[in-house]
């Protein structure tokens, strides 16, 4: 069977039962939260980038208050029960020197979360130094992580363009 791979970025989320789905993502910072309920055979997963924002600005994929709500509401519409969902954690690193652990805050909120719903971990890979390219399969809750060396998170410079060089031959009109 050819696997369907689903790309789940920053600020998404994707559920499945198509035996064939693989999701994949890449974390540093991020958590990724993956849920499945083997009675029905669907699972997924979200990438967040914070806990949370007050007001209206929260109810953004971005942040994990509302992207775990979006995930574990879908998951529900789509036959899943919450008392039998499972949770793997993953990401939360350390990928900046900046004094805020914004992954130590994230791993923190997942955990508060997932026990608030009455969802059980059952496993995790957080927190570190090193970022995580993670496969899951939504079908049958087995997942794998790869450790990815450097930082994942930082945008690539932009190379500068070079100046036009003066020119030496100039008419006049």
């Amino acid at each position: 069977m050819q696997e369907t791979i689903v790309n789940v970025i920053q600020g998404e989320f994707a559920i499945s039962r198509d035996p064939a789905c693989v999701m994949t993502t890449v974390l540093g910072s991020c958590i990724s939260v993956c849920l499945h309920d083997a009675v029905t055979g669907i699972g997924g997963m979200n990438h967040f980038l914070l806990p949370k924002r007050d007001g209206e600005a929260g109810n953004n994929e971005r942040f994990g208050a509302f992207s775990m709500e979006l995930l574990i509401n879908a998951l529900l519409k789509d036959g899943a029960s919450k008392d039998r969902m499972v949770a793997k954690i993953f990401g939360g690193a350390s990928m900046t020197k900046f004094k805020q652990n914004i992954g130590g805050k994230n791993i923190e909120f997942a955990h508060d979360f997932l026990s608030d719903e009455g969802i059980k971990i059952i496993a995790e890979s957080c927190g570190g130094f090193e970022a995580r390219k993670v496969r899951f399969y939504p079908v049958t809750g087995k997942a794998q992580q790869f450790l990815v060396p450097g930082d994942v998170e930082k945008i690539a410079p932009v190379s500068p363009v070079p100046a036009p060089k003066p020119a030496n031959d100039i008419m006049l009109f």
